[in-house]
């Protein structure tokens, strides 16, 4: 029951929180543009997410894509018993797929607390 109440505060802290990543990610890449050389490492992950329905991964391909130095290639389903839903990522300033995959998995967590009215993310 607590978690239907807390369900709107937790959509508004999902989108303050991801309001922020976006000019901080704007700032990056607009530096990045703005000064001699090029810091950028690209990269592409794949991300096994915990998306179960498809406004869920739907929701997380556009807010990666939305987020300037990411871009969501593509999604599948893997071949595992499990049926998971996979992301495929292109990602401008991670130093390696992991760390790309870590960041990802922060956004992932966030937004799947924000939107499924129990705030599980699992």
């Amino acid at each position: 029951m607590t978690a239907w109440i807390t369900w709107p505060l937790r959509l508004v802290a999902f989108a303050a929180w991801y309001v922020r990543e976006l000019v901080v990610a704007n700032v990056v890449v607009l530096r990045d543009n703005l000064t001699p050389g090029q810091d950028s490492t690209p990269g592409i992950a794949r991300l096994d997410t915990r998306c179960r329905t498809d406004a869920e991964i739907t929701l997380l391909a556009a807010l990666i894509t939305l987020t300037p130095g990411t871009l969501t290639l593509g999604t599948t389903t893997s071949a595992d018993a499990k049926g998971t839903r996979v992301l495929f990522v292109h990602g401008m300033y991670a130093p390696d797929a992991d760390a790309l995959r870590a960041e990802l998995r922060v956004m992932e967590t966030r937004m799947l607390h924000a939107v499924r009215p129990s705030g599980d993310p699992t």
